[in-house]
């Protein structure tokens, strides 16, 4: 796959996210109301959403049992839901995906000195992850398996595809109910790059068009894909000014997981 179409310095192109707009993105809202209000429970229901996946991952890289993982994800995003975390963040935190690995790697640190104290026959008082949800990885984690990619790494992976796969499916949405299912499934495989099965020509054939008007087709999708992937980006970061930095990160992440780096 070719990331090319991910250009960072050409991923501002059309629709910008601006200053005057920003305040109502989903993180920021969140940050704002502390999770109490019904638009930040639905924002922060959308963002859980958002990064099941990629916490997951990370849990999944941490934890042997693939049944455990899943109920350690579930009961973090319980947690997380339950607002509580939320408490003692301060506006301007910065970037959920940052908040959020360190708050997973806290609620991982706690479940499993919890599960300790238990065995001992104690108990223990819990702790909002928010108290020290910026903390690194803790040697009472599981030690993640030498041959494979770090948590971290893993984590980031799964964010950057994850939001990758969002942008895509609003923009297939946005797509088949204005011009219909048919040119989408025509105009996808140039999204972020040019498929082997099949020439320009013998595409813009099935769609009626000329080879010219095709391009500008496949152009303009590849622009629509750029800005939705800043919005969804602009929803997570604490400052406007972050977008672009996130937005360069996302195609450093990408594009090492296409060489296989780690």
């Amino acid at each position: 796959m070719n990331f090319g179409a991910m250009d960072p310095s050409t991923a501002s192109a059309g629709r910008e996210t601006r200053p005057g707009n920003f305040a109502a993105t989903r993180w920021t809202l969140v940050q704002r109301a502390r999770g109490v209000s019904p638009e930040a429970r639905a924002a922060l229901g959308e963002l859980c959403e958002a990064y099941y996946e990629p916490v997951h991952a990370f849990i999944r890289q941490l934890e042997a049992d693939p049944e455990e993982a899943c109920d350690l994800t579930q009961s973090f995003f319980a947690h997380l839901l339950s607002g509580r975390a939320f408490a003692a963040v301060e506006p301007g935190r910065g970037r959920f995906r940052s908040y959020l690995l360190g708050a997973v790697k806290h609620f991982l640190a706690e479940s499993h000195r919890t599960a300790a104290a238990a065995k001992r026959g104690g108990g223990q008082r819990p702790v909002s992850l928010a108290d020290r949800a910026g903390m690194e990885t803790t040697t009472e984690l599981q030690v993640p398996d030498p041959t494979g990619p770090a948590p971290d790494v893993v984590y980031d992976r799964q964010w950057a595809v994850s939001l990758v796969e969002r942008a895509g499916e609003i923009l297939a949405a946005e797509y088949e109910a204005s011009q219909g299912p048919e040119r989408f499934a025509a105009l996808k495989p140039w999204l972020l790059g040019d498929p082997r099965t099949l020439s320009q020509s013998e595409a813009a054939g099935r769609l009626g068009l000329s080879d010219g008007a095709f391009k500008v087709a496949i152009h303009r999708m590849r622009r629509r894909f750029r800005e939705l992937v800043r919005v969804e980006i602009a929803h997570t970061v604490g400052d406007p000014t972050q977008i672009e930095e996130e937005l360069r990160y996302l195609v450093e992440v990408l594009v090492r997981n296409e060489s296989g780096g780690g």
